[in-house]
């Protein structure tokens, strides 16, 4: 065991932590010439596509120092606030960290309250700064920043570039001489913890796990403590670039078991394995459960499909935990799942596995976040979905959940970022000027204000140099409304929303005018009203397609003509009432891009 080190590479997105992941399996020789490529560990062709990290990749290095043997089980983790909860499970895994801060850009929003978790469970950390090789490095600037966030000393700090490979020697020394040992007793009872799992549609769920005390045999009886199932521990071993087989697996490491589980419910992301002979006096403490930011339905294009949706969204959530679901079912779409997501860009990508992975087409609705409503009784109702918002008439008050989000920008961009969230009724708390051009802003905002297209919009009035953070903080009472959309007199839930009372009308306009856009023209006029209760507020009408049915009738009397107007005047009615407007996906996709 004290040949062991168990390590997670933290940092703000695009600060390089899968270039510098790169580099340190090929010093190793993890990774042989011909495997290799850029950013190795990010399997999936999404993250490649886009450059991010969406899943943490656990893999297993081996490196000699010395005339001694080590193991270095490295987790690269995201970066994105979205994927947080993918951070907060390698950190539980691991006795050591390496902040990478990119000397370009500075310490970052993400990076502190990733580095506090770290901080929480006594991780060693390791600051490395990044990017050293580019003519923009500012390494004084950027290293009194360090120093200011965790009282390192100047000389601790290892200057490297992911790309050039200068100074991964002095990185892979440091987790050697710095990260602590794992600690366990091998012959106790078995713990280990459960940190990841995914579905293999050959040998079943494959979960991946660090053994904590004890060791685990090929064979084994092993009992999964949370739901209480035995299994048959068919094959056990570590992961390099694939799984590799051991007969045994000793406390200190980490590995993968496969136990021949088909079905998803049964592993748990945080739950403890021990021996079903001689089990362990206490589980694991895992990591908290996961607290989704914003909610919206998912449905099958085809109402056919909706078990093959369900078996696809079961066996997405082994892989990314982070994903809750519950049943619901909607007037116009059917049955379907009522899903919760960290955030907008989340909500992106599990449409996009689904669709990589699984083939499932799926139609998603306007997302929201959960408000809390309170009755005249006193009552308190929990509402994901506007159709679950009470009526007006028994309605006391209506809570919204707030956050406080921390902002670190330039100088520059300090009144325009105070604006937009001041316009998304967003309190300022403080003002701080970290350096004399570095600003961190903190601010009370309403969740369901900013998951819609705020990141976006701070992204781009700074140029890309705005970091966000944020955690939640409680509910307050607000004058939330729910905003319906009706076709030709029909509501369609999908497109209702929870809208502060304020923003009802532009929004509403807004909403008329993008599906008059969107909305396929028919044989007859399509109304499309926004509502307030019964109250209509605003309106478009997209115009039906016109067939000339008077070009024969040429000469003769007016009435010939009148009569056939008529005649189609009734047909048209007629058709309106039985036929139903088709609402393309692209429709619900772009109210939530408004802007």
């Amino acid at each position: 065991m004290k040949n062991i080190r168990n390590f997670c590479i933290i940092a703000h997105i695009d600060h390089g932590k899968s270039t510098l992941a790169d580099r340190l399996l090929q010093i190793t020789g993890s990774v042989s010439e011909r495997d290799f490529k850029e950013q190795v560990l990010d399997s999936m062709d999404l993250e490649r596509e886009r450059g991010i990290t969406i899943k943490s990749h656990a893999i297993q290095m081996e490196y000699e120092n010395n005339g001694e043997k080590y193991i270095l089980n490295l987790i690269d983790t995201p970066g994105h606030v979205d994927f947080s909860y993918e951070v907060s499970r390698s950190i539980a895994a691991c006795e050591g960290a390496l902040l990478i801060v990119d000397a370009t850009q500075g310490v970052q929003a993400q990076t502190i309250s990733v580095l506090y978790q770290a901080i929480d469970n006594n991780l060693e950390i390791i600051p490395v700064l990044n990017k050293m090789d580019l003519d923009a490095a500012m390494p004084d600037e950027v290293e009194d920043q360090i120093i200011d966030l965790i009282g390192c000393n100047r000389e601790d700090i290892i200057h490297a570039s992911g790309k050039t490979g200068f100074g991964i020697d002095e990185i892979i020394d440091a987790i050697i001489n710095k990260i602590p040992c794992p600690v366990g007793d091998i012959n106790a009872p078995l713990e280990a913890l459960i940190f990841d799992s995914v579905y293999n549609s050959f040998r079943g769920i494959v979960a991946y796990f660090r053994i904590f005390n004890g060791k685990l045999s090929k064979g084994d009886n092993v009992k999964f403590v949370n739901l209480g199932n035995d299994y048959h521990a068919d094959e056990i071993g570590v992961l390099k670039l694939g799984l590799q087989p051991k007969q045994t697996l000793y406390a200190g490491d980490v590995g993968y078991i496969i136990s021949g589980i088909k079905t998803a419910s049964e592993v748990k992301v945080g739950d403890t394995i021990t021996h079903v002979d001689n089990p362990c006096k206490k589980v694991i403490e895992g990591f908290s459960e996961v607290k989704p930011m914003l909610f919206a339905g998912m449905y099958p294009v085809d109402a056919d499909d909706y078990e093959e949706l369900r078996n696809s969204i079961e066996k997405l959530q082994l892989n990314d935990a982070s994903l809750t679901f519950t049943l619901e079912s909607s007037a116009a779409l059917g049955f379907g799942f009522r899903c919760g997501f960290l955030g907008l860009l989340h909500m992106e990508i599990i449409q996009e596995r689904l669709d990589r992975e699984f083939d499932m087409d799926v139609i998603t609705t306007v997302p929201n976040v959960k408000y809390r409503a309170y009755t005249t009784k006193g009552e308190m109702i929990e509402v994901h979905n506007p159709s679950g918002m009470p009526s007006a008439n028994i309605m006391d008050r209506v809570e919204e959940p707030f956050i406080k989000g921390t902002i670190i920008t330039k100088a520059a961009w300090v009144g325009p970022i105070i604006k937009l969230c001041l316009d998304k009724r967003g309190t300022l708390l403080n003002q701080i000027y970290l350096t004399s051009d570095r600003v961190e802003l903190s601010f009370d905002l309403p969740l369901g204000e900013i998951v819609f297209d705020f990141y976006d919009k701070l992204k781009s009035i700074s140029k890309g140099y705005a970091s966000f953070d944020y955690y939640q903080t409680g509910y307050k009472s607000s004058k939330l409304i729910r905003l319906d959309i009706l076709l030709n007199g029909d509501m369609v839930d999908a497109l209702s929303t929870l809208t502060h009372f304020d923003n009802a009308y532009p929004l509403g306009r807004r909403m008329c005018e993008k599906l008059k856009e969107l909305i396929p023209r028919q044989q007859y006029d399509v109304a499309i009203q926004a509502a307030i209760g019964s109250k209509i507020i605003a309106r478009e009408t997209v115009k039906a397609l016109r067939k000339d049915v008077t070009a024969k009738c040429y000469g003769g009397d007016i009435t010939r003509k009148r009569k056939l107007l008529e005649k189609q005047k009734k047909g048209k009615k007629r058709m309106r009432q039985v036929g139903n407007v088709e609402v393309p996906q692209s429709a619900f996709l772009a109210v939530l891009k408004l802007d």
